[in-house]
């Protein structure tokens, strides 16, 4: 009952209305029409910009990995040839770091967050990229690339004037990042997931940021696909042409499964707080630290073939060419091997995660895919659910982002997830909570970033990615 006097009580309904007529109006607005136009204009550059720079890092990595051997008479990389090639990228990569704008990029043990890469810092971001990753750095394309999109938009938004909108700035940014990424993950569905689990914003606010976003990334890849198609280059790109036979999950798949996927994240966090112990560890004497942690890669790459007699390619690199030959040939590996190549490759990885520069997510997966593989001779453990819930659970721990590992893991199946789907999901859910279970506390991880953000301002003040004037 409504007191006298008093004004009548809104409908129920009012305020989804008002959310909705703000939504139509953003939406319908000519400023925002003219966003949305300029996202899908920004798609068309930036992905002939990430077709080239993903082709050149992979005609590099074939050179220094396949060419380079043979011409030397090996018919694969020598157990010792990651020595001299890892050395070679900490002594290119620590000037980058101390000298050049932004510092090379962000740092992996951050994910892929971080404020967006400015002009300035794109130059050093490429550099140690395409100078670095071919020879071997346990790191996969993805931030680099996110570091192209952002800053080619940012720079596009510059040039056409000093006074933009600090919002369209920052749509057209993670526009720009959200194109780039989407060229590697397959297509804008993965993309556009990340985006939305990542940013962590609903209603309204969604929808105008996800719009631009998905229009860019669209654009990125139709060109990003066709030009590959024409010129025949091949761009490494994260994808899985061949699978093992479609089975679908028993009771077996989740009894074996579901721990599994705890393994997974117990065995990918350790790895990341690895990597902050070594920012802390680089912070002081930057330039040798980051030479002997490289080196400290190579050698953990070397073990890897000493122990297996097995190519160091496999243990080296992003991984995405070992995962299509551990999901094209699952048998080819014995246990052992496996279980080597998740140590040794892990613990690379976890070095450099906090001294070198790339994207965290693709040795992940490959990690994760190893260790569910390496577990599918339990009984009523299938390959194919082994595999499914290897790539899910890698990256729901990686990332923090269980829908978005879940969609990742969906597309790289293929034909084959949808049988595939509850252990996928199951996976992405078990391997986040473990993950939040086993990090460090609140208070401690705080403490950890805050180290790591001081680090990275020590590196050059005023030119690092988070610097002001390339917002």
């Amino acid at each position: 009952m409504t007191a006298p006097g008093s004004p009548p009580a809104a409908p129920a309904n009012a305020v989804p209305d008002r959310a909705e007529q703000s939504l139509r109006r953003t939406l319908l607005g000519p400023g925002y029409l003219l966003l949305l136009l300029l996202c899908v204009l920004l798609g068309v550059p930036i992905a002939l910009a990430c077709f080239f720079f993903v082709g050149l890092q992979h005609e590099l990595q074939h050179w220094v990995w396949t060419s380079l051997p043979e011409a030397a008479g090996y018919d694969a990389p020598p157990w010792w040839w990651p020595l001299p090639a890892l050395v070679l990228a900490g002594l290119v990569l620590a000037p980058i770091v101390t000298r050049m704008p932004g510092g090379g990029g962000h740092l992996p043990v951050n994910g892929l967050g971080g404020a967006p890469v400015g002009p300035k810092a794109l130059p050093g971001a490429v550099l140690a990229a395409l100078a670095t990753l071919p020879l071997g750095v346990v790191l996969g394309p993805e931030a680099p690339l996110m570091a192209v999109g952002s800053g080619l938009a940012l720079l596009v938004l510059r040039r056409a004037g000093p006074d933009a909108d600090p919002r369209a700035s920052a749509i057209l940014a993670t526009a720009g990042s959200t194109a780039a990424v989407s060229t590697i993950l397959g297509g804008p569905v993965a993309a556009a997931v990340l985006l939305i689990e990542g940013a962590g914003l609903a209603g309204a606010r969604m929808v105008a940021l996800l719009l631009p976003c998905l229009l860019a990334s669209a654009t990125g890849a139709l060109v990003f696909t066709g030009f590959g198609r024409w010129t025949g280059l091949d761009i490494g790109a994260l994808s899985l042409q061949e699978v093992p036979p479609s089975t679908g999950p028993d009771a077996g798949d989740f009894l074996w499964g579901v721990p599994t996927a705890a393994l997974i994240a117990v065995l990918i966090t350790p790895a990341r707080a690895l990597g902050r112990r070594t920012v802390t560890w680089t912070g002081h004497r930057t330039a040798v630290r980051t030479v002997l942690c490289a080196t400290a890669v190579g050698v953990c790459i070397t073990a890897y073939a000493l122990i297996t007699g097995r190519s160091p390619a496999e243990a080296a690199l992003s991984g995405q060419a070992a995962l299509a030959q551990l999901a094209a040939h699952p048998h080819a590996w014995s246990v052992g091997a496996l279980v080597a190549l998740v140590a040794c490759k892990g613990l690379a990885w976890g070095i450099a995660l906090g001294s070198l520069r790339g994207g965290p997510i693709f040795p992940a997966v490959l990690l994760g895919t190893a260790t569910a593989m390496a577990c599918s001779g339990l009984p009523g453990f299938g390959v194919t659910p082994a595999l499914a819930l290897g790539i899910s659970a890698a990256a729901a721990a990686v990332t923090g982002l269980p829908l978005a590992s879940s969609v990742l893991a969906v597309l790289l199946v293929g034909r084959d997830a949808h049988d595939q789907m509850p252990l996928i999901v199951v996976a992405s859910v078990v391997s986040f909570v473990v993950a939040q279970v086993v990090r460090r506390s609140p208070a401690e991880a705080t403490r950890a970033t805050q180290a790591t953000q001081a680090t990275q301002a020590t590196v050059r003040p005023g030119e690092g990615p988070e610097a002001e004037p390339d917002r």
